[in-house]
């Protein structure tokens, strides 16, 4: 490393999803997930252009807040739009992870939205994880959010 200055990150501000359908969006992050919505919005011209690179278009966004962390939902017009949402294995591909209390609960009230598993949900083999249950779901947008039940958690061991 080269120079005397410091960089210094503060903190991570929130997460943020392109989403076709703003108020489908917030329909499943608010009634589906329990999320707050905090404000709506729009953005557009060279501001948008400027920070995003997104020309010739218009956002309506809104932000939400779910178990303190801020979750942006952007719906770009006025910009074409890749056939296929991109997969998990691809670079540049992001996710939210979230920690739950019954993981099945969950994907049950999320399938109603159109969210779906990836596949079974999954016990970590071992580390420090070892027994929390994990599961990628991806919504109609191509939207990707891993969800994780800690072992013990949200259900009961019979005896």
């Amino acid at each position: 490393m080269t120079g005397t200055s410091s960089l210094n990150v503060r903190r991570a501000d929130h997460v943020g999803f392109s989403v076709a359908s703003l108020d489908e969006a917030l329909r499943f992050w608010v009634e589906g997930l329990g999320a707050r919505l905090v404000r709506t919005g729009e953005m557009g011209g060279a501001f948008l252009r400027q920070v995003t690179g997104a020309h010739g278009a218009r956002v309506r966004m809104a932000v939400v807040s779910l178990a303190g962390q801020a979750i942006e939902l952007l719906e770009y017009q006025g910009t074409s739009r890749p056939v296929a949402a991109s997969a998990p294995f691809d670079p540049g591909f992001a996710h939210l992870a979230l920690v739950v209390d019954d993981l099945d609960a969950v994907l049950s009230r999320i399938a109603g939205h159109g969210w779906k598993p990836q596949g079974v949900p999954q016990p970590i083999a071992s580390g420090e994880r070892t027994g929390t249950r994990v599961v990628y779901a991806v919504g109609p947008d191509g939207s990707t959010i891993e969800f994780l039940q800690p072992p013990g958690v949200g259900t009961a061991v019979p005896i």
